[in-house]
């Protein structure tokens, strides 16, 4: 639902991580990267594609260990700017119709670089909430992947 506004809901995560553009890039683009960081909590039994284009799809399925929860998103890219930005839409199997819109940013930072993840246009805010403690606790490994 729209906040009071008429905007939807959004969120912001900045992190600070200790990679180079280009590794930090990479973890959010090859799929041996990608299942080492994300979901929250105990997550396995992951499933990544990635068509890594402007148009080309991506799919991320893994299992929440803890309550053996399967749980599968996907999307488009709409931008994609080498080791800098990646915009695509995501959308969870179980709420196709729930489509929103992320960016991540990269940016360097002496040694490392800033990753900045806008996620935007949710249904509601409890939806915000639910994917910032998700994407938190994912950043949160991906962190640990490069401390």
């Amino acid at each position: 639902m729209p906040t009071a506004s008429g905007t939807k809901p959004s969120l912001t995560l900045k992190r600070r991580l200790n990679a180079a553009p280009e590794k930090v890039f990479a973890a959010w683009t090859d799929p041996a990267q990608i299942m080492k960081w994300w979901g929250p909590g105990n997550c396995g039994d992951h499933r990544v594609t990635t068509d890594l284009r402007v148009g080309g799809r991506f799919s991320v399925g893994f299992r929440t260990l803890d309550n053996g929860e399967d749980h599968q998103v996907s999307g488009v890219y709409r931008e994609v700017v080498q080791n800098e930005k990646l915009v695509f839409t995501w959308a969870w199997q179980s709420t196709p119709e729930r489509e929103s819109l992320v960016t991540v940013t990269i940016k360097p930072d002496g040694e490392g670089s800033i990753l900045t993840l806008l996620h935007e246009h949710f249904f509601d805010e409890a939806a915000a909430t639910g994917h910032s403690r998700g994407w938190n606790a994912s950043l949160d490994k991906m962190q640990q992947m490069f401390a």
